[in-house]
């Protein structure tokens, strides 16, 4: 009995010893590095009530925390881009010059979109992603959410990150 013990007892010793230099092996889970260029908003639902500081306001929460919960997934490290401009988006630099602008920061993805306000309820967000270094459009998204409030805008900025973060954006 006690020689049982002893075998087993090498057994999974030897399976563990085995074992140990793949695990000491593996690669470090890498983050991707990605530049997150400020999207664009543009109301165009003919809403009588200005609604421009509460958008610009909305705009300014879906981006802060887009970058904070790409981040948080470990998937992502955000790089900042240096742009010329107080607001690194599309429709504010050469398209040219933001790819341009995510590589010298090192970033090898770079996200931009823009929000567009159909009407009281309806509003797309569009997002793309171009791989700057293979210099290719990797994701591209258009999403419908309905309504204009606080929790419209969280519900559409989660599900791009989750729909981000499941993406394979390796080479």
């Amino acid at each position: 009995m006690n020689w049982k013990y002893k075998s087993l007892t090498g057994s999974a010793f030897a399976v563990v010893m085995l074992l140990e230099p793949a695990w000491a092996n593996d690669p470090p889970t890498r983050t991707i590095p990605i530049a997150v260029a400020g999207f664009d908003y543009i109301d165009t639902s003919g809403e009588a009530r200005n609604q421009e500081a509460e958008h610009q306001a909305r705009l300014q929460t879906f981006m802060r925390t887009i970058r904070a919960d790409l981040a948080d997934s470990g998937k992502f490290r955000i790089v900042d881009l240096a742009c010329p401009k107080e607001s690194c988006s599309a429709a504010q630099a050469n398209a040219e010059q933001l790819i341009e602008d995510a590589r010298r920061a090192g970033a090898r993805l770079l996200l931009y979109g823009g929000i567009r306000k159909m009407s009281t309820l309806i509003q797309n967000a569009k997002a793309q992603v171009i791989d700057v270094e293979a210099n290719q459009l990797v994701f591209d998204r258009l999403l419908s959410f309905r309504g204009d409030s606080d929790e419209a805008w969280q519900h559409a900025e989660q599900f791009l990150v989750r729909d981000l973060v499941s993406k394979d954006f390796s080479h």
